[in-house]
């Protein structure tokens, strides 16, 4: 496996009990770099959490913490970033959005951020 995968954590929070801060820390204890996406500003594991779209350049990863309704509003960013795979988290899954980034040639995994991370999978 390939280490440090950009990954974009997009519905990121510093809320301790929520699987988007989780996924932040366990990013980077296994040494990847992350940015981070959401509606509040704040810092987990060092990572500034931004709240505003920004440019983005060889991203790897998206891993989606936002619901289906949320991610509509960045169909297009994350098209435009062109990824190599968004990852949809339980709770994220989006048939509607599958089809838009398979037509755009990026991957689909419905999956776990966690759990790829610690069965080495990532």
């Amino acid at each position: 496996m390939i280490k440090n995968k950009k990954t974009l954590v997009l519905g990121a929070t510093t809320k301790p009990e929520r699987y988007a801060f989780k996924a932040i820390n366990m990013l980077v204890d296994k040494g990847h770099s992350v940015l981070a996406l959401g509606q509040n500003a704040g810092e987990v594991a060092g990572i500034k959490i931004q709240t505003k779209a920004f440019p983005l350049k060889n991203i790897d990863t998206v891993t989606l913490y936002l619901n289906p309704t949320r991610q509509r509003d960045y169909y297009n960013y994350i098209v435009e970033t062109k990824p190599k795979r968004v990852i949809f988290n339980p709770g994220t899954e989006n048939p509607e959005f599958y089809q838009l980034l398979k037509l755009n040639d990026i991957k689909v995994e419905v999956a776990c951020t966690l759990v790829l991370l610690s069965t080495n999978q990532y």
